[in-house]
């Protein structure tokens, strides 16, 4: 692991180990249901870091780190959002900080630090789907997101620019599961409520060939989006015509190497690779 990610993840020297099987997972998930506010069909761990012997170790409550293992229905889950989560960061997207580590039986999982920490201290976290009062995550609009982010953030402008952001790349990346559940506000004490990093950045269209372009509408359309679709809604959010695009525009070589450089398979790689290709030239974006 770099050196650098290693100190910002664990803030140790080793990468800590993690006393656990694919098969330990579920059951021990299971066993803390309703005790963390982890939800999501896929089992997760939440986790802390025991410094003296260098491993990750379940923690019901007070964990900084959420572990996603591999899952049977959806192969290399870990390595697709690793790989997305990179790229996304790579872009100037604020992610939090991620990697992927074995479990003691070789299998690899998908390891974040949690965003909602600072220490000891709990930064309070809300998604649209509590705020928006809604009833299925998946039934609504990305505008019906927008709207509310320029009345609660306390910098409207700016995050309405970045929630526009995400969702331009998580077309590109072919992550037709961008749900209310996964856009987030935090409630820091100095700044205001602001918009949270972004997480759960997947491509599910490399598991699902016949995902939706989008889980939400855009401009009324949950499929067969264009450049027109996406200038409609920035038209809605009031974004300028400049920074619509730029943070794209000619960055297909960088995700490429990205991409091959990630632990996918190489069949997913060169798959995830023609999404990604296909997606600029359906937005138009200089690749």
């Amino acid at each position: 692991m770099d050196p650098k990610l290693l100190k910002e993840m664990f803030g140790i020297r080793q990468v800590p180990a993690i006393p656990l099987s694919l098969q330990d997972i579920p059951l021990k998930a299971q066993d803390m249901a309703g005790r963390m506010s982890i939800s999501g069909m896929q089992p997760k761990l939440s986790l802390k870091l025991n410094k003296r012997q260098a491993e990750l170790v379940i923690a019901p409550t007070g964990g900084a780190y959420i572990l996603k293992p591999q899952i049977q229905q959806f192969p290399h889950t870990p390595e697709n959002e690793n790989c997305c989560m990179d790229i996304a960061g790579a872009l100037g997207i604020r992610v939090p900080a991620h990697c992927l580590l074995p479990l003691n039986d070789g299998t690899l999982a998908y390891v974040v630090k949690r965003f909602d920490r600072i220490g000891e201290e709990k930064i309070h976290q809300e998604d649209f789907y509590q705020i928006l009062e809604k009833k299925d995550k998946y039934l609504g609009s990305l505008e019906q997101i927008g709207n509310k982010l320029k009345v609660i953030s306390a910098i409207p402008g700016l995050d309405v620019q970045l929630f526009y952001e995400r969702v331009v790349f998580n077309f590109l990346i072919g992550n037709g599961d961008g749900h209310f559940k996964n856009y987030s506000i935090s409630y820091p004490r100095q700044e205001g409520i602001r918009l949270s990093p972004a997480y759960d950045i997947v491509c599910s269209k490399l598991v699902i060939p016949n995902e939706e372009d989008s889980a939400l509408t855009i401009n009324g359309k949950k499929n067969n989006l264009t450049r027109n679709d996406f200038d409609a809604f920035a038209e809605y959010l009031k974004i300028p015509e400049r920074p619509r695009y730029e943070k794209f525009i000619k960055k297909t070589g960088q995700i490429k190497q990205l991409i091959t450089n990630s632990l996918l398979p190489e069949a997913f790689k060169a798959k995830l690779i023609e999404i990604v290709f296909s997606r600029y030239t359906r937005l138009k974006i200089q690749p």
